[in-house]
């Protein structure tokens, strides 16, 4: 598989600048540049799973998930400059159903293949649990509610205020979880599983290999945005279905693949800290710092979502709530979630 990835960075690369130069057909770009940032998501996974070796689970977990999230800022961004802001609204949407119902559900479902039982630490899962409920059903909700009855600038205004405390709640979350109770709250399982083991990499490299293809990915993500429009006519997709399901997955390639080798490692503190730390950090730290620079830009983005998107997002929060807050996982809670996600992505491509 590591060759595979290896092949297709090593050709993805010059193809999509060949391609850019060239103007080749944009159905043609866009499988390339998504293939690309996949196998290039392959080596920052890699890269964070040393790490995580080195670090332990949470740090491990978070540098996975900041690395990860940082493709889905760079194509929001580049996304939020076209001004295309329903497509970066459906990514957020997506990125928080693919972390809590995809990447979750495929840990859950894979790990319980190979063991019976698969625990990880009670007191994050009910922490993180907290912390989504906040995120996504207060926070989200409260935008959408308010402003009803708003004007524009209202709407931006109540934005940027909700935006700036999600920001200061994220930030004194890790200092809580890394800093004031690092170490009183074990985790369920020893912690000399991940001494043991060697890191592929070294820190170094690792650092070296995740800084050098997060250039690249950015490079790559400036054009995809530019195929968008053109594949969604061609191939009769919503701006809404590309949002929430192709950005996301592409753009949250790295989590998918490290959560689910964690899982099947039975390392499932690095991967519930993985897809769930990773959905936090979308909410509470990716969303409000997009709608903040969107205030830069000649389209503003206030954190207003669709219905639709609202409403599978508060879902995704509640069903991963109930099934991880007994810190214990199986194949049929995995594949629990995965029906979830399907449903899901069934209704956003036929809307």
């Amino acid at each position: 598989m590591n060759r595979i990835f290896f092949f297709t960075a090593a050709a993805g690369v010059p193809l999509s600048v060949i391609g850019g130069l060239m103007h080749w057909p944009s159905a043609v770009l866009f499988i390339i540049y998504c293939l690309t940032i996949i196998a290039l998501a392959s080596y920052m996974g890699r890269a964070t799973e040393s790490l995580a070796i080195i670090a332990g689970p949470r740090i491990g977990g978070l540098l996975n998930a900041t690395f990860g999230n940082a493709v889905e800022l760079i194509i929001s961004l580049f996304a939020l400059k076209e001004g295309l802001t329903g497509i970066v609204l459906a990514s957020l949407t997506g990125s928080v159903l693919g972390n809590l119902l995809l990447v979750a559900g495929l840990s859950f479902f894979i790990g319980g293949l190979k063991y019976k039982r698969q625990e990880f630490n009670i007191h994050d899962a009910r922490h993180n649990s907290g912390l989504l409920i906040f995120a996504i059903i207060v926070a989200f909700v409260i935008p959408e509610v308010f402003s009803m009855d708003m004007g524009e600038k209202n709407k931006l205004d109540l934005s940027v205020g909700i935006s700036i405390i999600m920001i200061l709640l994220y930030v004194a979350a890790l200092y809580f979880k890394l800093v004031t109770h690092r170490g009183v709250y074990q985790p369920n399982q020893p912690e000399a599983k991940e001494e043991e083991e060697q890191p592929e990499w070294s820190g170094k490299r690792a650092t070296a290999v995740l800084f050098i293809s997060t250039i690249i990915v950015a490079y790559i993500s400036e054009n995809l945005v530019h195929t968008f429009h053109a594949v969604a006519e061609q191939f009769g997709w919503s701006e809404l279905f590309i949002g929430v399901i192709i950005v996301a997955i592409v753009g949250n390639a790295a989590e998918h693949a490290s959560a689910i080798i964690m899982a099947y490692k039975d390392k499932m503190d690095v991967a519930v800290e993985i897809a769930v730390g990773s959905t936090l950090q979308i909410a509470m730290f990716v969303a409000p710092v997009l709608v903040i620079c969107s205030i830069f830009f000649p389209v503003n983005m206030p954190l207003v979502f669709t219905l639709p998107e609202l409403v599978a997002m508060i879902s995704s929060v509640l069903l991963m709530t109930m099934i991880s807050n007994d810190g214990d996982s199986n194949w049929f809670e995995g594949a629990t979630l995965l029906a979830a996600y399907v449903i899901m992505a069934i209704g956003f491509f036929l809307l």
